[in-house]
């Protein structure tokens, strides 16, 4: 007898948990509409019916005013105004479109229409400075230079030559400072004028230790024996250049090649020697000779962002006694 109440108690807690399915099933998915098949199970999220069946012809004969939207041929989406709600992304999405393309046309427009005049504010210049020396050794003016009579007391100092002044050119010895430099269009942005102003400091490192000598009346070089850890001459202008300049991208100066040439006026606002031989050190401040008054041609080759500079005064750099002609060339730092 226990045996067969067993089984009679194990089939009762199994139907009662179908039964208990059943009704979560039924609450959970199979909501009635009159115009869909027993087949099909519904999924209601507001105003949007899910409807999924593994029965492509039971969706097909689907019948409904309500919009509809298939996902690969088993799961129907129905949805009140999902046609107008597509429809109106679409406009927006074309609207969002339309304004992106106007600002690309305003942005090319204002590209083509580069303004007449641009500046270029605190422009600064890194190169080396040297001279090409034309002096002729032998010459009465370079000998009075050079080596001066002292008087009966002293000796008669040896002769200089060129190797005396022999620069040592692995520094940086160049250096620029452009307060602006302005570019004013002449025809169409491709021709342009270019002036402005600044500061030329060039700096001469001898290899020997040549000293210039100022007596009351006269300048002159003399040698200096030791071992030789500095020694220079710097020469400061205040310049103001002035070049005719070719642009071939006027919409886009960082992306065209650019081609300047012209002339500087520079005059000589300071110059000093700075001597470090042996232990002994000096700096002194005077104008050596040289010329108060410096004319350069000068240019400026530019391919995109990379500029390079390059300046060659035809007069010598001394008022008298050697006949040196001062040159730089470099890298400009400019936008």
């Amino acid at each position: 007898m226990p045996f067969p109440y067993q089984i009679k108690i194990k089939h009762m807690k199994f139907f009662c948990k179908s039964v208990l399915l059943l009704i979560l099933q039924h609450q959970g998915f199979a909501q009635t509409d009159s115009t869909i098949k027993k087949s099909i199970d519904t999924i209601k999220v507001g105003n949007i019916t899910i409807l999924r069946t593994g029965n492509t012809d039971s969706i097909a004969s689907f019948k409904s005013s309500k919009d509809t939207f298939r996902i690969g041929g088993t799961v129907v989406i129905i949805s009140e105004g999902l046609d107008r709600g597509l429809e109106k992304i679409r406009i927006g999405s074309e609207d969002l479109r339309s304004s992106i393309e106007s600002l690309k046309g305003l942005k090319t427009l204002v590209k083509k229409k580069p303004k007449k005049y641009s500046t270029n504010w605190f422009v600064w210049d890194l190169g080396f400075a040297g001279y090409n020396d034309q002096t002729n050794y032998s010459s009465a003016s370079a000998q009075n230079f050079l080596s001066p009579v002292m008087g009966t007391n002293f000796p008669v100092t040896p002769p200089l030559s060129k190797n005396d002044f022999a620069l040592r050119t692995t520094r940086i010895s160049n250096f620029n400072l452009w307060f602006f430099i302005q570019r004013m269009s002449l025809i169409k942005q491709v021709v342009n004028l270019k002036y402005g102003l600044g500061l030329e400091s060039n700096n001469y490192f001898y290899k020997t230790g040549i000293k210039y000598e100022n007596l009351q009346y006269e300048t002159f070089v003399s040698r200096s024996s030791g071992t030789i850890n500095k020694n220079k001459l710097v020469a400061n202008y205040l310049t103001a250049p002035l070049m005719l300049n070719i642009n071939t991208n006027p919409s886009n100066h960082r992306r065209g090649f650019q081609l300047s040439a012209g002339i500087s006026g520079g005059y000589l606002i300071s110059a000093r020697q700075k001597m470090h031989i042996d232990k002994e050190r000096s700096k002194v401040k005077s104008e050596f000779n040289l010329s108060p008054w410096k004319l350069s041609y000068i240019g400026e080759l530019g391919l995109g962002a990379v500029r390079l500079y390059g300046s060659y005064a035809p007069r010598a750099m001394h008022q008298d006694g050697v006949d040196q002609r001062p040159y730089t060339v470099g890298i400009r730092f400019s936008y």
